[in-house]
This record gives structure tokens, C-alpha cells and sequence, in this order.
């Protein structure tokens, strides 16, 4: 059986983990789900797992703001998608969001999220929708 990729999502609300959690993994996908940004770039730190892509809800709750979050995971993963999820801070992905990111301005369709990692991996990036 081939191993499906790892993808970590941070998403503080419970309704909305569980979604993404079924959309990714009926997209194929492995999803390893936190709640805190500060997770996310813990378990990056560690090494444990082989994450593919990064996906990230934008809020300024926790000790460590998404935004600042994806920039620590490019620098441990220089390669490593990210996409931005976000009901109200897409006006700042412009000048705070990684290169060759993606931003899915909530509520979306689920499959634009899948289609947003998938094309994210299989390219490295997508265009011209990139800060």
C-alpha cells in the first residue's frame, strides 16, 4: 500500500478540523492536525514525521501568530507548501504569507483545499496567486 503524505493543519475551531480532516484524507492525504501554530512548528522541529505541506489557519491567538509560524516552517523546510486558510486577514497575505503560498479565503469548497495541496506538491507552487 503506498504511504500517503503527511499534512499538518492548524486550525483552533473543532468543526472545522474535523472537515479538513475528511477532505484531506479522502483526498488522499494523511492529515496530522494541531491546534496551536507553536505546535506545528514544534513538531517540524523535531523531525518525526515527514510532512509534505503545511496547511494554516491565519489568527493571532496562541504565544506564536500563523503568519510568523509559516515563516519559522520555511526556514526548518525551505520547500515545504504552505497554505493559508482565513475568514478575515487575506488583506495581509500580500506582505506577511511565505512565497509560493496559497490563500483560501473562508467559507470555501473543501476541494479547492485539496486542490490547492495536491497542486502545491506536484508543483512546488501556483501561480499567479502567490505573495
Amino acid at each position: 500500500m503506498e504511504e500517503r503524505p503527511i499534512i499538518l493543519v492548524v486550525e483552533v475551531d473543532e468543526t472545522i478540523q474535523e472537515l479538513v480532516r475528511d477532505a484531506l484524507t479522502e483526498g488522499g492525504y494523511q492529515p496530522a492536525m494541531v491546534t496551536y501554530a507553536h505546535e506545528a512548528v514544534t513538531l517540524l522541529q523535531s523531525g518525526q514525521a515527514d510532512y509534505r505541506a503545511l496547511v494554516i489557519d491565519i489568527y493571532p491567538s496562541g504565544s506564536m501568530n500563523s503568519w510568523e509560524a509559516a515563516r519559522k516552517a520555511r526556514k526548518i523546510a525551505p520547500d515545504l507548501p504552505v497554505v493559508y486558510m482565513t475568514a478575515g486577514a487575506g488583506n495581509e497575505w500580500p506582505s506577511e504569507g511565505v512565497p509560493s503560498s496559497v490563500l483560501l479565503q473562508k467559507p470555501f469548497a473543501l476541494a479547492q483545499l485539496v486542490t490547492a495541496v495536491s497542486q502545491l506538491l506536484i508543483t512546488g507552487s501556483i501561480s499567479p496567486r502567490t505573495p
